[in-house]
């Protein structure tokens, strides 16, 4: 029996991509990667930014935020995903080339992290969404942090709320919770006080 590092068993193994924060059933293979970043764009059919693909993949422990980033490019140079800058954010779109692409090659792709891969992208679009159509600003005072929250719909203002709590990390958990799902915090308020 031969003794192989860790690194020249995964090769032999058929992985060549780097395994560091991925989950068990997770991509290890670059050709993986780059059929799962074609596959989300095609499947979510709208532009998602840089900054959420890596997000994604290191989610669910899907694939190596840096194997992802090299996917990326990878992928714009032979013209399977576009690029353009929109507000200072990378933003991509899967091609007719990346579409078609990935029709042929998708079944070869584990059904488990796709599944996972296109939730995690609908959770980050939709906080990415809730981040540009709702406001929370924190503000440090004397002895802690106020949080205001403020949910708009069009140009009716539908909640102003504002909350003292003792240190950042607090602060930092009401606002990222109240992004995830501003719709609840609205709906679970509003049922506690419409009661009689």
């Amino acid at each position: 029996m031969f003794d192989y590092s860790e690194k020249e068993q995964e090769i032999i193994n058929g992985f060549d991509a780097w395994s560091e924060g991925v989950e068990p059933g997770g991509l290890r293979n670059k050709d993986e990667i780059k059929m799962l970043i074609c596959y989300l764009l095609k499947t979510i059919d709208q532009p998602i930014s840089m900054e959420q693909i890596g997000n994604i993949m290191q989610d669910q422990g899907i694939a190596n935020y840096f194997e992802a980033m090299d996917a990326v490019s990878d992928l714009i140079s032979n013209g399977s995903i576009s690029s353009e800058f929109v507000e200072e954010k990378q933003i991509l779109s899967a091609t007719e080339i990346g579409k078609s692409a990935v029709e042929v090659v998708e079944n070869d792709l584990p059904k488990t992290v796709k599944e996972k891969a296109v939730k995690s992208a609908i959770k980050f679009i939709t906080i990415e969404r809730n981040e540009r159509e709702n406001d929370v600003k924190i503000t440090q005072v004397s002895d802690g942090y106020n949080v205001s929250f403020s949910m708009n719909d069009g140009d009716t203002n539908l909640m102003e709320l504002s909350m003292f709590v003792p240190d950042s990390s607090q602060a930092q958990k009401l606002k990222d919770n109240f992004i995830e799902d501003p719709a609840r915090v609205y709906s679970t308020i509003l049922a506690s006080l419409m009661v009689d």
